[in-house]
Formats: C-alpha cells, structure tokens, sequence
C-alpha cells in the first residue's frame, strides 16, 4: 500500500513538473526593446488586432500564442536593371529605410504577415523606379534632376505601402551605372558644358573691367575739365608764391632768383 503510494506521488509530481514547465514556456512571455506583438487567441476570437503587446514582462494563457514584430527602423539595398526612355538599360542601386506602423501589427499581421519586406515593400519599389525612370534620359540621371527622380519613386512607393500599414522613411539613389560608351559620351558632355561656363565667366569679368575702365576714365576726364575750368592765372600765381615761401623757409641751401621764371615767380636753385 505504502509502496503503491509513493508510486501515485511520484507519478504525479512528475507530471505536475512536465505540466508546470509546459506552463511556464507558455505563459511567461517577454518582449525586447524595439519589439511589439500582437495576440493570437486559440480559443477566444483568433487575431486580437487592436490589443498590441509593448515591450517588457507579459502573462498570457499557454493556449494563445503571440507574434512578434521589430517596430524600429530597418534598412535594406535593392539593384536593378531598369529601361530609359530611349530604350537603354541603365543598372540603379537603391538603399531604403522602412518599419511597421507600430499600431497597426496586427493589420499587417493578418493581410501580408510578417515577411511584408519581400512581399510588398520590395515589389513596390521596383515597380515605381521602373516606371519614373522609364520618362527620363540616362544623362539626367546625372543632372539635377537626379534627385527629383529619387523624390518620384519615394512618393509613389510611400502611397502604396502607406495603405499596407508599412511606414517608408526614404528612398536613395546610391549608384547608376550606364553602359561604357553612354557614360564617356555624357562625362565629355559635361566636360564642354563645364568648360562653356567658365569661358562665360571670363568674358563677363573681362566685359566688367573693360566697364570699369571706362567709368574711371570717364570720371578723370570729368575730374580735369571740372580742375581746368577752376584754375585762373592769378590762383595760380598765388599758389607758386605759397610754394616759394614754404620752400624759401627750408634748411637747405638755395639760391632765390627773384622774378627769373617766366610767370613772373622767383627761381630756387639748391646750392648743395
């Protein structure tokens, strides 16, 4: 009998631990930061869409199971061949910024699931860049209008993944290859171009000089006519006198011939 019990006991207890450690797996639930989940309910209803789970310690019953969801940003690269709008194969490297819309895992969870990168986000990217680029010549791609492409395909893949509960942050264009020959021929381009606007540069600083010259020229000549018309003989006479009697006044030797010059002014010869 005694025998027989401890038997029973052991048995029990051997199940209760199996038991209690099934629990404890199930029940016992705990999210990293970044991460959210959505509820499964095996019995009570299926997705619990709007009830979403924060990071840190959570109890659910072991029958239930919750799906996981890294809600931070995530980046991801995509090359691809696309055709110009003149038919010519152009090789493009995008690099994108994505995340769930941390409220909406649940959506997302039971229309797309949890590999939406591949399913929807890369598709859409691919589709919108083949169509902006497919309206624009490969040399463009290398202007300003370079950016205004990469503004193009980020808006039309932001509205479709927008209506997926998908978040898109950006787009970048990070390489364009064109074929070997297309690419000499638009880096000569360029070259001229460049080459075009620095000679513009120099005739319009050669143009500018050439301007100020004139103006300076013009303004002296103004200058002179002004000085002439103000000069008498008597203001001259008075201004040679001043300049005698500051020169008679010096320390150095000088003979004075009074009324030598031809004006009627004295002459100064220096002695030494």
């Amino acid at each position: 009998m005694r025998q027989g019990r401890l038997i029973t006991t052991g048995v029990l207890i051997f199940f209760g631990l199996i038991a209690l450690l099934i629990f404890s797996n199930a029940t016992f639930l705990t999210l990293e930061p970044g991460e959210k989940g959505v509820l499964f309910k095996r019995f009570g209803g299926g997705l619990d869409k709007d009830n979403i789970y924060n990071q840190g310690f959570h109890v659910i019953a072991p029958w239930n199971n919750v799906f996981r969801y890294d809600v931070r940003t995530q980046e991801g690269l995509e090359d691809m061949d696309v055709l110009s709008k003149n038919g010519l194969t152009i090789h493009v490297e995008l690099s994108y910024r994505f995340q769930p819309k941390p409220d909406k895992i649940g959506y997302l969870h039971e229309e797309i699931g949890k590999d939406y990168k591949n399913r929807i986000i890369i598709p859409e990217i691919r589709s919108a860049t083949r169509e902006v680029i497919g309206k624009y010549l490969p040399e463009e791609l290398y202007s300003t209008k370079r950016e205004a492409i990469q503004d193009e395909i980020f808006q039309r893949t932001f509205d479709a993944v927008d209506k997926k509960h998908i978040i898109l942050d950006a787009i970048l264009i990070r390489e364009v290859k064109l074929p070997a020959k297309l690419q000499e021929a638009i880096g000569r381009k360029l070259e001229e171009e460049q080459a075009s606007l620095q000679m513009q540069f120099l005739l319009e600083k050669e143009r500018q000089e050439a301007e100020r010259k004139i103006i300076e020229a013009g303004a002296k000549a103004e200058a002179n006519k002004i000085l002439n018309a103000s000069l008498t003989d008597k203001i001259l006479k008075d201004k040679g006198i001043e300049a005698t009697m500051e020169l008679a006044g010096s320390q150095n030797s000088k003979v004075v011939v009074i009324g030598g010059g031809g004006d009627g002014l004295p002459l100064i010869l220096n002695n030494n």
